[in-house]
């Protein structure tokens, strides 16, 4: 289940809101937006934790520790009900529109009492915003897209979001008495980037007791249908869980069945139909005797239909099938391929943790070697100076040396990079001397995210093109469900990063997934090499690998086509790149 972090983070977002649409101070605004961001990536649960305690957290002060406890003993926050009050539940709905700020939703009611998201439609439709100061034809197209984001998730979760709700399903149904197996399925399973509901499956003799225990979870709100086979139910997150329960000597044939999407499902059946059987969750049988022919694994199920076993996350009818018939399907890369993550960040610029803890927590993942990234001074807000980046590589050949001596020719290799700003031209924050004293950069698009197609066409090409950078960071820079990805040619910026030996970051944070796995496979065609990277801007970021690497795999790529799954020799002779010398 989500962690009090999560929830509470998000209800310091929803404070920091409500103080901009009330035309509140903007510091507060911020004070709040950074314990938001503070809380979420803490290690420790907050729940644990008292004033005093709550105040160590960094960006916490008393004030706001005093309304964590608040909220943990009385389920609410008196300061932010009173804000709630004061503005309509349609503003705030309209909030939730990707590129509406809440200071335009609260001009859109007062001035033409627009509290939904179909009034709002309309009114663009009529062109009844273009009276409104600061309202024109690019805010009404951006309103809309960001509403056609909006539809288009619709009751759809971020992938971490479900998957901390399923693997905590799946811990408590596998101590009921009598689980032979337990598993998530569906969409979750093939870890796409946003999730519908969820799929749960176990193998076991009786199901009542299963069922009776899914139905009484704490976070369960309403049973949808309880039936002997199948139980349904909503989450206090809204979200829709179903639980199957089938025989033991069936979990092969239900959990295949369970998890392929609907194109891929009906190939596979399609093929058993041409072999005289049929495909359940139960079993392949044949279809004249009725007889049972297999249904204990996978494995078993796909090698009767003369296919071999094939991986969850490519299970979306994209050539999958083809390839396996001709025994062609790729070795996918695995989190275990993974020898170091390429862009990472400290308390520095906008990290939360020192870079002494973020070195350990990598140490402790095994990783061969691990680059700090943290941000160029083009981001103005980070209040980068050359010489504070000078300092930290001091500090990290330090920390390097001292990894080395205690691990010894296994010890951690620590990597001095940064993080670059792709300006408006595609200039990078420092002048190549200055770029020349770092073991690699990242470089991405942080701003003027609504430049014409062929600027930003251009703005990542010279990026690709500049001989220090290695890795264009986040490359089409959207936000899952709140911030579409820029209008760039890729194709363009694809075949510039094969010819110019830049990598292509596949960002694992789950409201990235950038690349998306589509654009992966573009990318793929033109030759192009991956990292995939965490962005981790704290401790617990770290761990966000899985979703990156699976993202990856639905991207059909093998560990050969990503540079951080290299020996660091090979790693450190893609990195020189162009560089003169």
């Amino acid at each position: 289940m989500a962690r009090s972090n999560d929830e509470i983070a998000e209800l310091f977002q929803e404070y920091a809101d409500l103080i901009s649409i009330t035309g509140g101070d903007a510091f507060r605004v911020r004070v709040y937006e950074k314990a938001a961001r503070s809380i979420g990536g803490h290690h420790a649960d907050v729940s644990t934790l008292d004033v005093k305690g709550l105040t160590e957290i960094p960006n916490v002060g008393r004030s706001t520790a005093e309304k964590i406890v608040e909220y943990l003993r009385s389920g609410q926050v008196s300061a932010i009900e009173e804000l709630r009050a004061r503005i309509p539940a349609g503003v705030r709905r309209l909030t939730a529109i990707p590129t509406l700020g809440p200071k335009k939703a609260l001009t859109l009611y007062e001035e033409l009492g627009i509290s939904s998201v179909d009034e709002l439609t309309d009114a663009i439709h009529e062109e009844r915003l273009r009276d409104l100061k600061g309202f024109g034809p690019k805010t009404e197209e951006n309103i809309l897209h960001g509403i056609g984001l909006l539809k288009s998730a619709g009751d759809r979760v971020r992938l971490d979001t479900a998957m901390d709700l399923a693997e905590d399903i799946v811990a408590e149904l596998s101590r009921v008495t009598g689980c032979r197996r337990c598993a998530y399925a569906g969409s979750l399973r093939r870890l796409r980037e946003t999730i519908g509901d969820i799929d749960i499956l176990v193998a076991a003799k009786r199901s009542a007791p299963f069922m009776r225990a899914f139905t009484e979870l704490p976070y369960v709100t309403e049973v949808i249908a309880h039936g002997e086979t199948k139980t349904s139910v909503r989450t206090g997150n809204g979200l829709a869980v179903d639980l199957r329960v089938v025989p033991p000597d069936s979990w092969g044939a239900g959990l295949l069945y369970f998890t392929g999407a609907k194109a891929h499902n009906i190939r596979i059946r399609d093929m058993a139909v041409r072999q005289g059987l049929k495909l359940s969750e139960y079993g392949l049988f044949d279809v004249e005797s009725g007889e049972k022919i297999v249904s204990a694994t996978e494995e078993d199920v796909y090698a009767r239909l003369g296919l071999p076993w094939i991986p969850p996350t490519l299970r979306e009818d994209r050539g999958e099938i083809e390839a396996g018939l001709r025994d062609e399907l790729p070795d996918l890369i695995t989190e275990t391929d993974i020898r170091g993550d390429l862009h990472t960040h400290t308390d520095l610029t906008d990290g939360l943790a020192p870079l002494e803890e973020m070195a350990a927590a990598a140490a402790e993942r095994g990783y061969a070697y691990y680059a700090i990234t943290d941000h160029g001074p083009n981001l103005y807000m980070q209040q980068m100076t050359d010489e504070r980046m000078l300092a930290q590589r001091a500090r990290v050949r330090e920390l390097d040396g001292a990894l080395r001596a205690r691990g010894g020719r296994r010890g951690m290799r620590l990597l001095h990079g940064a993080e670059l700003n792709i300006d408006p031209d595609g200039d990078v924050d420092w002048p190549e001397e200055f770029l020349a004293g770092f073991d690699l950069c990242v470089a991405s698009v942080h701003s003027h995210f609504n430049q014409g197609r062929e600027a930003l066409t251009r703005r990542l090409v010279r990026a690709c093109e500049n001989p220090y950078v290695n890795i264009i960071g986040h490359p089409t820079t959207r936000l899952i469900g709140r911030r579409p990805g820029i209008d760039a040619d890729l194709d363009e910026v694809f075949a510039a990063c094969a010819r110019t030996g830049t990598a292509l970051e596949i960002n694992a944070h789950p409201d990235r997934l950038d690349l998306s796995d589509e654009h992966i496979l573009r990318a793929g065609r033109h030759g192009v090499r991956f990292a995939v990277d965490t962005d981790a801007h704290s401790v617990l970021h770290l761990a966000n690998l899985r979703y990156g690497v699976g993202t990856a795999q639905r991207g059909w790529l093998t560990k050969g086509d990503v540079i951080n799954t290299w020996p660091e020799t090979r790693l450190r002779r893609f990195l020189r790149k162009g560089r003169p010398g």
